[in-house]
Parts: structure tokens; C-alpha cells; sequence
């Protein structure tokens, strides 16, 4: 099939001249597909990555619609944009397209900026381009007229309703004019958006633009496994490894923005951070100073780089995993335009990262490569090679060397290579003092052995209450070792015992000196080999990355789970005793017939009989406790009773007479009774 080229669409000769001078022959996918729809009237629903001409895709149409011979105080045209920076380059965009049509004046409006100036220029423009929060500041104001607009543009829509702007959106489109045209274009397509196509768009055409469309092949992916706490150093390595003349590290919030380039700025590197809390002022500095080269790294978050359009761009990092495949094809689109080639580059911190970046490549379809961090010594060798270059170039293209008189002179003391090293390590040598350590920074892969560990000793256990994790983590926090490269910890009564890598066990033991684990303050020094902790007959032991704690020994805890242990032989003794006691209780109470024979209480019938207790009537019969008096009638309660409930047998009261006749000093209480009420004994009246 024949290239579609822009002559080939219903252009004006204006627009064409203008497109030409551009650099522009033949349209992209999306512009090729959008523009004779928009020409024909039509709602256009358009669906495009990052990078694929969509701007001109709208613009170019919206230019060719524009009636000139119309008042110019009425608005034609409206586009509404997210941000503040996407608004000044479309209309940047605009301007260069529309240089050569007269009759056709391009505003933006966007906040952060003087108001007033924005009343003066929106007299005389045609084409308004800006956010949606100050739009609604002007149709307050009635300093923007929207009852004639024939065309309303929503550019990168999903993330307009993302930021809250839905309800100004439909405002904005429900005082404008029914027969207008609506075109909305957005990189995905959430069911916000769907709504919003439903109220506000009249059989609209959609033209989406296949992901296999989008030239990732020219962009080499490369994702890294970093351990927790490690992601600068990380990004430091491969930034001195790399060396990108221009380059944009992504984050999902404004606060990591902040504190990444302050971090970046801190330890040598010309970056700056650009989110949407700054004011204008200073965002236009920010994107002044990256475009023209003074600041290599962009510091940014999602949203603040829909507004960055700069070719060159050499490689994007994503400190942060993005949301979801389709941020992640947008952030890398920023690299790899106009034909050029790109890195991007993912750091990822555990498994659960890891998986994500893998789905996230799986559904973009999207070649990335697990690979190690560059370290140290393969970022001095490559800075040296690259040295010894820049030099050999300088020596073939140079005739005049005005130092030749002082390496003359130095060469009398010592050799030329002694001076031409000593001269280049003065010219090259400070590069390598920002290097950060790269100890602990790749995993390693392979198992270790018993023999590669070193026991440490701390004087706390399970008296102190230790736990696992609570070790782990504050191994993990003093030092760069990671739950992985941490082997068997055992804890005992009073102190525990954790294997660490041989090789890092001097770092690991100077990193714990005066540390705190659960809030206590423990020693940690290498166990000797003589030295076996003492355990108790608990013999307990914990195993590493088990979810509950495992118990080594014969030791079952008893049957209401507090956490006692008692032995199999104790347990049993325990079982017989009181299987004895209960037999013997069930006798006293029972009887060999189960039944209550004189004077006790008849277990089928439910009541006594013969000077017992009445269950039915509430008192006793014949020289019985009276129940409810509270008082011995005629020989008093000498028989010993027990709780028919629990079989528990109580001593009697006539036990109670003698031990109190013992304590009274010899005086006697013999048919006496106690006193219910009174709580104590009476003689006999």
C-alpha cells in the first residue's frame, strides 16, 4: 500500500507550507486516521500512546475549521489540557502550524499565571487553549464567551478526570453549544471516560492505534533486583555508569520527587524536580534549564510529564513501578523519538515488584531484561577507557601543545608514563570519589553453604521475648544484608544464636554495636565453637522462614494452649490421678446404685428423702439445714453433703464445730446453730 502524505489530505496551502517547514511529510498512524474524520464533522474518539503526533492529529483540523471572517472575541475553538506545561506546548504547537493562516490567534490560559494578562490576549484569539480549573475562572469572570465554539478538544482525557476535573469538564461541555463538535482523545480508556463519550459525544468514530504499533523495539528495557534501602545507590551507579547527557527518573509522588533531587543534588548530579506543587514560575525555569541542557536529570511524577516534549531525551528511569502497563509505555516513550535509540531502566525491590514488572512487560508486550547493577570497578575501567579515548582524539587532531615546556622539565625527574598518568588521574580522578558502595547491591544467586556463615551471639532470647523477625529486621536495617543472605537463628532462654555471610560478618558485627532489638539493649559478638548455649528442658529452637515458630522435642502443650509445656509421662500421671479423685467423688455421691438412699438426694427423682433436703419445697427435713432460715434444727447437719453438680466433696460442719471448739478456748457448740444472717455462732437458747 502507497505512504499517505500530507498532500495528499484536504489541507490548505497555509497549513501545508506550515507542515513542511515543520519537518513533516508523511503523517503518523493517528493523524492519518483522525484528520479526514475531523474534516468531515464527525466526534472522534482517539486512542494513542505517548509520542505518536497527537497534537498536530487535532491541531491541524482545528486550524482548518477556524472561520476568520467570524467576531474574534468568540472562542471557535476550545482545547482543554491537564496540566499547566501540556497547555503552553500545544499551544507552542499550534502557533507554529497556524504562523501562515490568517485570522487564526492561538491564547492558553492556565493557572499560576497573571489573569489580567490572559483577559487582554483572550479579546483576540480565536483558538483557546487551557486547564479546565482556570476555563472556569474566565466563564465566571464572563471574560471567555463559549456560545459559538464549534469544536471542543479534550487532550489526554483519563488524566484530566484523574485529577479531579470531572465536574468542570461537564460544565464546561454542557454550556457549550449542542451542535458542536466534540474530538477526545486518551492513552487508556477507564470507565469514567466511557460515560463521558455517552453523555457528550454523538456517534462518535474511534481510531485506536494498536500497542504493537508503538516503536518499543528501538528502546532497550533492563529491570534490576535492588534489596530494600538500596534503590539510590543503586540509581547513583547507574547514572555514573551510563552518563546520560539528558535523562528523566519518574516517581508516583510529589514528596519522593522532592526528596530524590535534593538526594541527587546532594551527592554531585545537575537535577531538578518538577510535580504539580510548583508554582509556574518556578516549572518554567525547571523546563527552561532541561531543555536547554543545564540540568541532565528531570526529576518527575506521571501527570507533570504529559507536558514534556523534548527529543533527545537519552534514557528514562523508573525509580517508582508504575501503576500499570499503559504508564509504563508512556514513561518509556519519553526516549527513543524521532528515529533515535533509548534505554529505560526499572528498579524493583522484592518479590512482589518483581512479578509486577514482569506482568507489566508480559502485557506490553515489551522485551525487558533482569540485569545486575554496574559496580565500582566496572564504572572506573569504563570511565578510564573512555578518558584514554577523549585524549586520543585530542592528540591526532592537535598540532600545538603549549604545556610541551613543563612536561619537559617534569620528565627530567621522573618518566613520561609517571607524568601522563599523574595528568590524567588530576584531569579524570575526581569521578570516582561520588561512587557509592556497591557491597550488597546485586543478589546473589546461588546457595550458600554451612561453611560460608559465621555465628553471631546475642545476650538476649526468649526471656527477652526475641522472635525471628525482630532480628532479621534489625540486622537488615544496620547493615546491606537483606532476609535472604541471613541463615539459621536460634533462640534460647537467655541468649540467641543467627548465622551471617562469612564475608560481611566484620561489618555486620561492628553495625550492631550498641543496638536495641524490642526494646532492650543487646551484645552481639562471635560465638566460639567450645561455647554451646544452655537450653532449658523447653528445647526449644526456631527455624528461619517458617510462618509459625517450630518446636524441636518431645514437648505437647497442655490442653488449654497457654503456652505450658509438660511432658507425655507427667501428662499421663496427671490424667490417672485425677480419673482416681473423680472415680472416688462419683462413689461418695452416687453410691453403687446411682441413686440417693436416706437422707441424700434421689438422682432420678430430683429431690430428698427422709431428713434431706427438699429440692421441690427449698428446705431441709428433720434436724436439716434450713435453707432458707439459715439455721440447724434439732441435731444439726453432722452428715458431710457434697455439691450434687460437681461431685466436689466439702467438709462438714460438724468439722467446723471442733475446729472452732479448739480456737474458742474449750468452750462447746454443740447443738447450737449458725446464724445465717448474723454470720457467726451462737449458744444454744
Amino acid at each position: 500500500m502507497d505512504q499517505i502524505l500530507f498532500e495528499h489530505l484536504p489541507l490548505s496551502e497555509e497549513l501545508l507550507r506550515a507542515v513542511s517547514e515543520m519537518g513533516f511529510t508523511a503523517p503518523t498512524p493517528i493523524q492519518s486516521q483522525s484528520i479526514p474524520l475531523i474534516l468531515e464533522g464527525h466526534d472522534v474518539v482517539g486512542r494513542s500512546q505517548t509520542g505518536t503526533g497527537k497534537t498536530a492529529a487535532f491541531g491541524i483540523p482545528a486550524i482548518q475549521m477556524v472561520d476568520p471572517s467570524l467576531d474574534r472575541r468568540m472562542a471557535q475553538v476550545l482545547l482543554l489540557c491537564p496540566t499547566r506545561e501540556l497547555a503552553v506546548q500545544a499551544c507552542e504547537e499550534l502557533k507554529k502550524l497556524a504562523r501562515y493562516c490568517r485570522g487564526v490567534h492561538v491564547c492558553a490560559v492556565y493557572g499560576g499565571a497573571p489573569i489580567e494578562r490572559q483577559i487582554v490576549q483572550l479579546k483576540d484569539a480565536n483558538i483557546i487553549v487551557g486547564t479546565p480549573g482556570r476555563v472556569m475562572d474566565h466563564l465566571r469572570r464572563r471574560t471567555l464567551k463559549i456560545s459559538d465554539l464549534r469544536m471542543v478538544i479534550l487532550d489526554e482525557a483519563d488524566e484530566m478526570l484523574s485529577m479531579g476535573f470531572r465536574e468542570d469538564i461537564e460544565t464546561i461541555l454542557t454550556e457549550a453549544p449542542e451542535e458542536r463538535q466534540t474530538v477526545l482523545f486518551s492513552a487508556t480508556m477507564p470507565p469514567e471516560i466511557m460515560k463521558l463519550i455517552d453523555s457528550f459525544q454523538k456517534d462518535p468514530e474511534l481510531v485506536e492505534i494498536n500497542k504493537s504499533q508503538v516503536a518499543l523495539n528501538s528502546i532497550e528495557q533492563f529491570y534490576y533486583d535492588i534489596p530494600t534501602g538500596r534503590k539510590n545507590d543503586a540509581l547513583a551507579l547507574l547514572l555514573h555508569y551510563h552518563e546520560p547527557k539528558r535523562s528523566i527518573i519518574f516517581c508516583n509522588t510529589k514528596r519522593m520527587v522532592e526528596d530524590l533531587s535534593n538526594w541527587l543534588i546532594d551527592h554531585g548530579f545537575k537535577a531538578e524536580g518538577l510535580h504539580g506543587d510548583l508554582k509556574q514560575s518556578q516549572r518554567t525555569v525547571v523546563m527552561n534549564s532541561f531543555k536547554a541542557g543545564r540540568t541532565a536529570i528531570l526529576v518527575a511524577t506521571d501527570v507533570a510529564a504529559r507536558g514534556i516534549d523534548v527529543d533527545d531525551i537519552n534514557c528514562v528511569f523508573n525509580y517508582d513501578i508504575p501503576q500499570n502497563a499503559e504508564y509504563y509505555v508512556h514513561r518509556i516513550g519519553r526516549t527513543g523519538r524521532a528515529g533515535k535509540s533509548g534505554c529505560a531502566y526499572t528498579l524493583c525491590c522484592g518479590r512482589f515488584q518483581l512479578r509486577q514488572m514482569e506482568q507489566i512487560s508480559r502485557i506490553a508486550k515489551a522485551e525487558a531484561v533482569l540485569a545486575p547493577v554496574p559496580m565500582p570497578e566496572e564504572i572506573l575501567t569504563k570511565q578510564r577507557e573512555h578518558s584514554a579515548q577523549e585524549l586520543a582524539a585530542v592528540l591526532l587532531d592537535k598540532e600545538d601543545f603549549p604545556y610541551m615546556s613543563a612536561v619537559e622539565s617534569l620528565c627530567e625527574n621522573f618518566t613520561p608514563e609517571q607524568v601522563a598518568a599523574a595528568a590524567l588521574e588530576l584531569l579524570y580522578g575526581s569521578k570516582s570519589k561520588n561512587l557509592p558502595d556497591g557491597k550488597g547491591i546485586n543478589r546473589e544467586k546461588k546457595r550458600r553453604s554451612p561453611k560460608d556463615y559465621v555465628k553471631l551471639l546475642i545476650n538476649a532470647g526468649y526471656n527477652a521475648r526475641m522472635v525471628p523477625n525482630f532480628i532479621v529486621g534489625a540486622i537488615a536495617e544496620r547493615t546491606n544484608l537483606s532476609g535472604r543472605d541471613i541463615g539459621k537463628i536460634e533462640i534460647f532462654d537467655d541468649n540467641t544464636t543467627v548465622e551471617v555471610p562469612k564475608d560481611q560478618a566484620e561489618d555486620v558485627l561492628n553495625a550492631m554495636q550498641d543496638c536495641r532489638i524490642n526494646g532492650q539493649d543487646v551484645a552481639v559478638s562471635v560465638m566460639k565453637a567450645s561455647v554451646k548455649p544452655q537450653r532449658n528442658n523447653d528445647n526449644r529452637s526456631y527455624k528461619k522462614n517458617n510462618r509459625r515458630d517450630s518446636y524441636e522435642g518431645k514437648k505437647n502443650r497442655d490442653h488449654k494452649g497457654r503456652g505450658n509445656y509438660v511432658s507425655k509421662k507427667d501428662m499421663l500421671d496427671q490424667f490417672d490421678h485425677s480419673s482416681e479423685e473423680r472415680k472416688e467423688s462419683s462413689e461418695n455421691f452416687h453410691g453403687e446404685k446411682k441413686s440417693y438412699n436416706k437422707g441424700s438426694y434421689d438422682h432420678k427423682k430430683g429431690d430428698f428423702k427422709k431428713g434431706s433436703y427438699d429440692h421441690k419445697k427449698g428446705d431441709f427435713k428433720k434436724g436439716s439445714y434450713d435453707h432458707k432460715k439459715g439455721d440447724f434444727k434439732k441435731d444439726g447437719y453432722k452428715k458431710s453433703y457434697s455439691d450434687h453438680k460437681g461431685g466436689r466433696k466439702k467438709s462438714s460442719y460438724a468439722e467446723r464445730f471442733e475446729s472452732y471448739d479448739k480456737n474458742a478456748g474449750g468452750k462447746s457448740y454443740h447443738k447450737g446453730d449458725k446464724s445465717h444472717g448474723k454470720g457467726n455462732f451462737s449458744k444454744h437458747r
